[in-house]
This record gives structure tokens, sequence and C-alpha cells, in this order.
């Protein structure tokens, strides 16, 4: 059934939430099971739909899966299938990321070169450059990756030009399998490496520097079964307690530890917001509206490209003039359109957006272009006057596991209801 979200504004966000697993971690942890003939058992699955398209995947190259209440269980005996089609992966980027890993257990592996959201270029190249450094051999035709290991891979050295996540993640699983040092330099340092990091060593590899900008590794040439609990999904918590500083509440989320979030929290402060850091909580509270403040979007520990719609979506209503670099993705602007049918004034120029606080935001018809854009959208319609509907809603629930229902455990007033559309064929019948 097609579905809208309707979001009334005016209630303030008190409360407080548990944050569900990380998306961002549970993907890798996934297809990292691949590399074993052995069960993984994973805990704090968020329950999402690139969760469910990626098993799909998975049980196409020869795992057996199952998934409840939040946990699931995956093996993989033996490889029945080394190709990750166009359609899978269009549907869900991180689908690529099973061509090393099948590589290394299968000696070959086809995946079709990725899609993904609307933000900018994200090419594979730091992917496939890596992936010869280990002794890969890497065609392209027709929009496929080949990947053959002849004389099987190999220990290496590999310099990446920038600390690309999806690379790091890559290049961390194919290495596993490796029964020889690998070293990356330049990696990612965001939790989810380390994240991934930390079930890569329960299932027998040696690895040195996750959270770094080195990473040495040591696989094996047989890897273990592994049981894990996925960490808190850092973007989540922003998420809502982004939504608790823009409503003028007091929004509590517990399960994730406030460094994952620390370049976050101090715009939020900047602009005006109490926050109060547990061991394992975050407490954000504001009782006015915010001020303008100035940040650019820069690789962990910096403010995550994720972060941007949201923040950008909370300043709409500030008190003053904020400017915003956004320093990852050339093209990832382009929810300002959607934003700007909430009245907002938002100017860009090439990667620099400014946004000129106004007292009011008007509700309007909206559309959700991507996961973080629809989840601005949805912070933007919490603080407008009347009610805003949203389209294309399947985006929130690629990446946020009850999101409605959390919003109104903190006082949202926020609803899923069929479309305009649905509702005139039903009356139709």
């Amino acid at each position: 059934m097609l579905e809208v979200l309707c979001v009334t504004g005016g209630s303030r966000l008190s409360g407080n939430i548990q944050v569900s697993g990380a998306k961002n971690s549970a993907l890798p942890l996934l297809i990292a099971s691949i590399l074993t003939s052995e069960e993984c058992v994973l805990k704090n699955v968020p329950d999402l739909e690139d969760i469910t398209v990626l098993l799909r995947l998975l049980r196409c190259v020869g795992a057996e899966s199952s998934f409840e209440a939040n946990t699931v269980r995956i093996r993989t005996a033996r490889v029945k299938g080394t190709e990750a089609p166009y359609g899978s992966v269009k549907a869900l980027r991180a689908s690529f990321w099973v061509l090393g890993p099948l590589l290394a257990r299968a000696g070959q592996a086809r995946v079709s070169l990725p899609g993904g959201d609307a933000i900018g270029s994200r090419p594979v190249d730091l992917h496939l450059k890596g992936l010869a450094k280990l002794g890969a051999d890497i065609r392209l035709k027709h929009g496929v990756v080949f990947a053959q290991a002849p004389g099987g891979l190999h220990g290496g050295e590999i310099v990446l030009d920038f600390p690309s996540v999806g690379a790091t993640h890559h290049l961390l699983m194919t290495a596993a399998l490796i029964d020889e040092e690998t070293i990356i330099r330049g990696a990612a340092r965001e939790p989810e490496i380390v994240d991934l990091a930390a079930m890569l060593e329960k299932m027998g590899v040696s690895i040195e520097g996750a959270g770094s900008e080195v990473i040495r590794l040591h696989g094996a040439s047989e890897l273990g079964g592994a049981q894990h609990a996925v960490l808190g999904d850092r973007i989540e918590a922003a998420t809502y307690l982004i939504a608790g500083a823009a409503t003028q509440g007091q929004v509590t989320v517990e399960g994730l530890s406030p460094g994952a979030l620390d370049s976050t929290l101090g715009v939020l402060e900047e602009a005006g917001s109490t926050v109060l850091r547990q061991e394992n909580a975050i407490c954000v509270a504001c009782r006015s509206r915010l001020a303008g403040v100035n940040f650019d979007t820069r690789p962990y520990p910096g403010v995550a490209t994720d972060v941007q719609p949201l923040l950008m979506a909370a300043l709409t209503r500030a008190c003053g003039t904020s400017v915003i670099h956004e320093g990852i993705f050339e093209s990832r602007f382009g929810h300002v359109a959607e934003y700007r049918r909430f009245c907002a004034d938002i100017s860009v120029d090439g990667r620099t957006a400014t946004v000129h606080g106004v007292e009011q935001l008007s509700a309007a018809p909206v559309e959700a272009l991507d996961i973080r854009a629809a989840a601005g959208a949805v912070i933007m319609g919490l603080m407008a006057e009347g009610t805003t509907q949203m389209s294309e809603i399947y985006h929130l629930d690629r990446g946020y596991d009850r999101l409605v229902e959390k919003l109104r455990c903190l006082g949202a007033r926020i609803c899923r209801i069929p479309s305009v559309e649905e509702r005139e064929v039903v009356l139709g019948c």
C-alpha cells in the first residue's frame, strides 16, 4: 500500500528513547559473515528495508539466515553463487562490498557497479585499486566488475587517497581472509569501522589501529563464526536529538557513547542547546529558538555529511544566519528545494549553503529524496505551522527503525496514512 507521512507541527519533543543498531555497521557485519562457513549471530540489528535487501542478496550467494527480534542468524556453509546483479546493487549501494569477500572466499566475483542515493559522485576506484594491491585481477565491462585471483590473494600495503568508509570496510573484509599482513593507510576512522574490526577479531583476525588512520591486520585462511552486538546508530541518535532542540524540547537518547557525536553536539551547543553527556546516553535540551551557527562537514571525527540535512532543517528557524559547507559530497544540497517549500530562506553557492532563519515555517506537501533529506523534512514538519504530508517515504524505512513510533513516544503528532492515489483507487472500487 502506498503511504504518506503526516506531520503536524507545534509540539515540543520530550522524553527518552533507545537508539537502534547502526545500519551503517550492520550492513558490513552481515557481509563479513560470508567470509566463514560457520554461523554468525548478530544482535541489535535494526529492522530496515536495507537490511532486508542485503539478506536477500546474501541468500542468492548461498547464505541461510533468519531475522527475528532484531537478531540475525546467518551461515554460508558454501558459496553457491558469485554474482551480485544490478538490481541488488542499485537498490543498496553497500551490496557492492560483497565483491572482495566473494573473491577472497570463492576466487572470483561478478558485481555490478553501484547506484545509491543521488547525493553526489561516490566512485569505487578506491575499492578497486585496493583490491588490485591484494592481488585481484579486475576488469570492467558493461557496467559489471569482474574480479579474479588466479594466483590467490596476498597481503599488501594500501594507501587510500580519501578516508572512504566504504572502501575501508570493503578492504578490511577482503584482507581478513588472507593469511598475511595487510596495512591500510589513510583509513576511515568512523565507529562503524571499529565495530567491524571487533567482529573480525572474534572471527580470528588480528587487527591493530582500527579507529585510526593506519590499520594493520593479519588475516587467516579460514575464519570462524562469531556472535556480536551492533553498536548504536549515531545518525539516528543525532536525528532525535536535533529534533528535540529544533522544537525547543528535551530529548534523551540511550544506547550510544557521546564520543561518537562530539562534533554534532558541539554544533548544537554553539547554537544554544544544553547538552548532558553520560556514559551511554546523551540529553539535549533547548528552551528557545536556536541561534545561527556555521559548520563544515568532514570525515570523522568531524560533523558527518549524513547529519548536514538534519542540522540544516533545524537551523531554518534559528535566530540569525547559518553558513554550511559540505566537504564530502559535491551534490548534497538536493534537499534544499524541498526545504524551501516550507518557506525556508536558503541559498546555495557550490558546496556552501546559507540559511537565514525565519520566524515561522509553513507546512507543505514534500517528497522524500533520500534517507537523511527525508528525516530533515520530518524535523521541519515538526517545527512548521500546519500539517505536512510527505510522499516517497520508503526512504525512511530504509534508514530508520520505528521512526513514527519513537517520535510519537516523544510527543510528536505524526502518522502514516494511505496516499491520496491509493484512497482514490479504493473508493473507486
